[in-house]
């Protein structure tokens, strides 16, 4: 088989939350166990530092990876879901496995899949693992695909772990209470294993600080370490949109130690997620890596060429000024909307696809009325069609037409808006898949 073939292959034999949602999500780490035991147990041949969270762990994960590939360290990278490429999802020092690889990995596996019958992304998670420990990473940064306590990730011993914060997103798996979502997530501190903890929530934080106890790691929250004292995201016109993020960030504790920092992820709710990246970097250091102040600041100006991340407040266009985000749970579109309030425009073009199988309602009651709505199925099963999202937007006032793709949305955006309006297109990482 060639490398269309045996993508063909896996999206077609094997069970894929993307596509099939929660009934591709395995209740427990049986079939990762399995696979990785047939593989000789790549997970325990190579470091890692393990993030997840509700909102954040993506852009976490590349942050790290690029402070790590910047200080030599010869890094993994494993994330999850892609936008074009299924390769995105395992990178070496930035680049992704080959297609080689990819081919090779299946052909040589196929009757453990046919015995084990792994999801896709139990599959793809011990392809990574398998690709980590042949290429002899130094160390390899795991991003959490979904959970934590049961996620096919969870098999690994990590010399740290990162949880981002809590929010509502698959409440249908993961509990209907922010407490039973943070007890999913926490499932990921090991005993002995330090855990940062990027944002002090108060109605979750005792569920973190019991189980770490319990487990006897040692336990931060990185917003209580740090403080942002500058940042230049004044509110730009729409010729002088900032594609960096400039600021200046102190110790808190130590209010001599800052650092004036650039980061090419515009979106400015990725300041919280830099607290917890120099807080994990901190721990890092105590472990003995060695990671110099400037491997940081050279390695977060350029976090997008060194990793290949996309998706996040991203600039596609300037002329109507047009950005994509990735956000799509009630949190991730509250930092949207502050960053969508910082620009200066006259009309705000709003593209916009959902997946079916989540309550979008708390996110509609958060968008504003005045923008036109451009509805979209996002090419994948599980999206939600167009008209039953036009149906529940104007239950909350919000006006615009149906579009058969988010193609042809995306385009009659642009090319209904004028000079001084934005284009934003989001609501879910597969709309963000089909124009980066």
């Amino acid at each position: 088989m060639d490398y269309k073939a045996t993508l063909d292959y896996l999206y077609s034999q094997l069970p894929m939350f993307t596509r099939d949602g929660a009934s591709a999500f395995k209740k427990d780490l049986t079939n990762t166990l399995e696979m990785c035991e047939r593989l000789g147990n790549p997970q325990h041949q190579f470091k890692s530092v393990h993030v997840g969270g509700t909102n954040g762990k993506g852009s976490t994960s590349h942050m790290l990876a690029a402070i790590l590939q910047t200080a030599g360290y010869k890094t993994g990278l494993y994330t999850s879901p892609h936008l074009k490429d299924f390769r995105e999802r395992i990178r070496i020092n930035g680049d992704m496995i080959s297609e080689q690889h990819v081919v090779d990995f299946v052909a040589g596996h196929k009757t453990d899949f046919e015995e084990i019958k792994p999801s896709f992304f139990e599959m793809t998670v011990a392809m990574a693992f398998d690709a980590f420990a042949k290429e002899s990473v130094d160390i390899a940064v795991i991003e959490v695909g979904l959970g934590g306590r049961l996620d096919s990730t969870n098999v690994i011993t990590p010399l740290l772990s990162v949880i981002t914060n809590i929010g509502w997103d698959h409440v249908n798996m993961l509990g209907d209470t922010l407490q039973l979502i943070a007890g999913e997530k926490a499932g990921i501190i090991k005993p002995g294993v330090p855990v940062i903890i990027g944002e002090y929530q108060s109605e979750v934080a005792d569920v973190f600080t019991t189980k770490a106890e319990l487990e006897n790691a040692p336990i931060a929250f990185a917003s209580a370490l740090w403080d942002i004292r500058e940042t230049t995201v004044e509110k730009p016109g729409l010729d002088s949109i900032k594609e960096k993020l400039d600021f200046v960030i102190v110790k808190s504790d130590s209010p001599l130690m800052n650092y004036h920092l650039q980061l090419d992820l515009p979106g400015t709710y990725q300041l919280k997620n830099v607290k917890a990246v120099l807080s994990a970097v901190g721990e890092l250091r105590h472990q003995g890596f060695v990671i110099t102040d400037e491997h940081t600041r050279e390695a977060l100006r350029q976090v997008k060429t060194l990793t290949g991340l996309h998706g996040r407040w991203e600039v596609l266009n300037h002329h109507p000024l047009t950005i994509c985000d990735t956000g799509h749970n009630p949190e991730g579109i509250t930092e949207v909307l502050k960053n969508i309030r910082s620009v200066d425009y006259h009309r705000l073009h709003f593209v916009m696809g959902v997946v079916n199988d989540k309550d979008i309602s708390k996110i509609l009651a958060m968008l504003p009325g005045d923008a036109i709505y451009y509805f979209c199925k996002p090419d994948i099963p599980r999206g939600l069609e167009a008209e039953i999202l036009k149906q529940k937007a104007e239950s909350f006032g919000l006006q615009g037409k149906t579009y058969p793709s988010v193609l042809t949305a995306f385009n009659a955006a642009r090319a209904n808006a004028g000079e001084d309006d934005l284009v934003f297109a989001g609501g879910s990482t597969f709309v963000v898949a089909e124009v980066v």
